[in-house]
């Protein structure tokens, strides 16, 4: 039996209706922009943010925004309603709650966003909240697995766009999004076009379950069944397919987008419908129908033609309300029967009417054929691919094999189990609550009511939303009936081939388990093997950089400085270096400098803990001369002080250490000398070039003028430390108090031991 997610007691099923005030809210404010965004217009916000770095965070509402705006808000208020009786009694049900306020609001600010990166962070945001959704049962390891493979498939994803995301602005000058369209060959025109497609679209894959990505999804069905219908009807899902078309104005139109997206969507269209076909969970099922949609949609848009984006937003649109239908459909099956296997299935009508009738209404969209918008979308689908040009045959029999898989899934979702003979189940089953039917009921009745009078939402939000894909403006006009047309008779073709595959479904299955063994390396597979050697790589290279040794940990830190500053430096020339003034100096500069060497010769080569305390007292103390002979008083006595402690409390804590013993071999010791030998050279070749160039910077002269007047002190130094720098000079403090409490606590624990 597949597993259950409802519970009973608790909060009162109506809970739900109160907190879908929030998304019905939402949705209400985004109706009232319906005219205007229809007749053009846009609604833009922007506010600066980081104005070091000019950037503002930015929200901008035009007709592609609007449309997810209308599907996430309002799909989001009949998905809270029907948790709050789906999950009736859940011990987590307010923290689900709370966890798909957030989902939706980082969703909302996605598709609003006007800027890259404020995209990006809303992006990253569905990320973390579908990771909470997904494992919101976390006693249950199978909920912690799956949310851990979607945060880390849609996560690494996520990486990669926001490296494509400043590649595009780097090369654009703008991170604006109503900016790039203008620019498109520009960047279609440069060298780093194609790595910003790569890295974008592997974005984009992730996020919207794309083959060889697409493995993730199916497993976030351990997500309670409201999370799963939100999650592929409007929202996370959709959002590789939003950022697709968003972007389809810049991006689209080479051959490289072409080829990548069209071969992405027509794999992932196919593998998803006969996945669908072949599975008997309702809910995985479901899923990867879904898997198989979103192919379709990266198809239509990876085309690149206005037949084919016109295209892809009906079938969206139309997408989103049979599929939450569905899901809340098999929510409601499981609810009432205890189990969502199609073969522990059957003859529900009689007991369960209404949802029979609501789950055949939300079939026929899937299915595609009828009085739908499901059957309009899939014929403009069929004419764009068949008019589409290269391998337009080849498409469009891939377009009728899906659909053809897609309405036999129809019909094991919605005939099996209701029709037929009665198959008993673990609970004794009935009809569902208003609460639990509302919203399949109004999501399926819209899908049929906006196929017959298609005319409204054509003008106010279809065409508006088609014109932000292609960059200009688009006239729908949608209709059931076009006549005895090619699509149409392609259309009918599927239907009779779903019907037979149907009919077949049981003798296929057990052909296609046959074949199973065949099957060994999958994506799935290839993941299973890559988290067990990364979790070893991780182990390893802690074991190599963070193993307790001091010595490693400079050696390490070193070795990255001399190569990056080197190889910048051999990349890029040699900074002027001057010696002038060298002759100038003084015979007891030179003794100091001098002092200063072998004191930290003497420290280095010193088989004594104490000897090398003293030759580095005689380093500082040096130091603090060199002060002096630059008219820096102040700092030789805090110099002196620093010093004196340290020496004394080197003394006091080392004398009680064992005496130095070997724990490198000479080659190591060579390596280490080789290394600190280059540093010193690399650190006195910058100083040298440092001082050999001409300040530009005002800081030295702001600190002059403003130490008396912003600081009330006239010793620069101070001021600088306990004023401009304050906090600074805070956290040095707070690390030595520290330190000072671990010494003490070390030191006590030696005490009481030997008194023990």
């Amino acid at each position: 039996m597949a597993h259950s997610d409802h519970h009973s007691g608790g909060a009162p099923g109506w809970i739900g209706w109160i907190v879908a005030l929030i998304p019905l809210s939402l949705f209400v404010w985004f109706v009232t922009m319906i005219p205007s965004v229809s007749s053009g217009s846009r609604y833009v916000f922007s506010a600066v943010w980081i104005e070091t770095l000019a950037y503002r965070f930015t929200l901008s509402v035009d007709g592609l925004a609007l449309l997810f705006l209308l599907l996430i808000s309002g799909i989001g208020f009949l998905i809270f309603g029907y948790a709050g009786h789906y999950l009736h009694g859940h011990p987590h049900l307010g923290r689900c709650f709370l966890y798909l306020t957030g989902f939706m609001l980082s969703m909302l600010g996605l598709v609003a966003a006007g800027d890259l990166i404020t995209l990006f962070i809303f992006w990253e945001l569905t990320s973390i909240t579908s990771y909470l959704l997904i494992g919101l049962d976390h006693a249950r390891k199978t909920a912690r697995d799956a949310a851990l493979q979607a945060l880390l498939v849609t996560g690494g994803g996520g990486l990669a766009l926001l490296v494509g995301f400043l590649l595009l602005g780097q090369l654009t000058g703008t991170m604006n999004l109503g900016e790039l369209a203008p620019l498109a060959a520009v960047v279609q025109g440069s060298s780093l076009y194609v790595p910003i497609l790569l890295l974008i679209l592997f974005g984009a894959f992730t996020k919207s379950a794309q083959f060889p990505f697409h493995f993730w999804l199916p497993n976030a069905m351990e997500a309670p069944t409201p999370v799963s219908a939100y999650l592929h009807s409007a929202t996370m899902v959709k959002a590789g397919v939003y950022l697709l078309a968003r972007l389809s104005t810049v991006l689209s139109g080479s051959d490289e987008w072409l080829l990548i997206v069209t071969t992405a969507g027509v794999i992932t269209m196919l593998l998803g419908a006969v996945m669908a076909f072949l599975f008997t969970d309702l809910k995985r099922v479901l899923a990867y129908s879904t898997i198989s949609a979103l192919g379709t949609l990266v198809f239509l848009l990876g085309l690149g033609t206005p037949a084919a984006a016109n295209a892809a937003i009906v079938f969206l649109l139309a997408h989103a309300l049979y599929k939450a239908a569905l899901f809340m459909i098999a929510g409601i099956i499981d609810h009432q029967t205890g189990t969502r296997e199609v073969p522990e299935l059957g003859g529900l009508r009689p007991a369960m009417p209404v949802t029979a009738i609501v789950a055949l209404l939300a079939a026929v969209s899937l299915a595609g054929f009828g009085p739908v918008l499901s059957f309009i979308g899939k014929e403009m689908l069929l004419e764009a691919v068949f008019e589409s040009g290269r391998l337009s045959g080849v498409l469009t029999f891939a377009a009728l094999l899906s659909a053809a898989l897609l309405v036999a899934v129809a019909g094991i979702v919605a005939i099996r189990p209701f029709f037929g003979k009665r198959i008993e189940t673990t609970l004794e089953p009935k009809e569902a609550s208003a609460g639990l039917l509302a919203g399949p009921f109004l999501l399926a009745v819209t899908g049929v009511l906006l196929g017959i009078v298609p005319s409204g939402v054509t003008r106010n939000l279809i065409s508006p939303a088609a014109s932000s894909v292609t960059g200009v403006p688009e006239e729908l006009h949608l209709a059931l009936w076009h006549g005895l047309n090619l699509p149409l008779m392609l259309s009918a073709a599927s239907v009779v081939t779903g019907v037979l595959l149907f009919l077949m479904w049981q003798r296929l299955r057990t052909y296609s388990a046959r074949l199973s063994p065949l099957l060994r390396v999958t994506p799935t597979s290839l993941y299973d093997q890559s988290v067990p050697a990364l979790n070893a790589l991780a182990r390893w290279q802690t074991r190599l950089l963070q193993n307790g040794y001091l010595r490693i940990y400079l050696l390490v830190t070193f070795s990255t400085m001399l190569g990056l500053i080197g190889l910048l430096h051999l990349r890029e020339g040699l900074p002027p270096i001057s010696l002038e003034g060298w002759a100038d100096a003084q015979f007891y500069e030179v003794v100091v400098a001098v002092m200063i060497l072998l004191g930290a010769f003497a420290a280095v080569r010193s088989e004594s803990r104490l000897g090398a305390v003293a030759a580095l007292g005689v380093v500082g103390y040096s130091v603090a001369f060199m002060y002096i002979n630059f008219s820096a008083p102040d700092l030789a006595m805090t110099q002196f002080v620093i010093e004196t402690l340290t020496v004394v409390i080197f003394v006091l804590v080392l004398y009680h250490l064992p005496r130095y013993a070997k724990l490198s071999s000479s080659r190591a010791r060579v390596r280490d000398a080789a290394i600190s030998v280059a540093l010193g050279a690399l650190v006195t070749f910058l100083v040298l070039a440092v001082t050999n160039t001409e300040a530009t910077s005002e800081v030295s002269k702001f600190y002059a003028e403003n130490s008396v007047s912003g600081g009330h002190g006239r010793n620069v130094v101070n001021v600088i430390l306990v004023d401009f720098r304050a906090l600074d000079t805070l956290g040095e403090i707070t690390v030595l108090a520290i330190a000072a409490i671990g010494v003490f606590a070390l030191l006590k624990l030696r005490v009481e031991r030997s008194e023990q």
